[in-house]
């Protein structure tokens, strides 16, 4: 994974809570609902992963902002992450 580049970021914390999809072309731009089963608890996980990974606070409000690895990364770079 390269740790400065954000879509890969959120892909790793997507295969955290779903190491299934390992191998799988998961594509950017298209919702993670419209690509695989993904229910309410994965997302919820998932929103845990990419927070402790990050550091940033992700508050409920903003999830439906995250609904693809692209929006994911916006996400990230609107609110201040910065690779280390």
């Amino acid at each position: 994974m390269n740790a400065r580049d954000p879509v890969e970021l959120a892909r790793a914390a997507l295969l955290g809570v779903a190491p299934d999809l390992a191998g799988e072309r998961i594509e950017p731009d298209t919702p993670f609902r419209d690509q695989f089963d993904f229910d309410s608890m994965d997302f919820m996980h998932f929103v845990a992963g990419l927070a402790k990974t990050t550091g940033l606070d992700i508050p409920e409000r903003d999830y439906p902002r995250l609904q693809s690895l692209r929006d994911c990364a916006r996400y990230l770079e609107e609110h201040g992450w910065r690779a280390a």
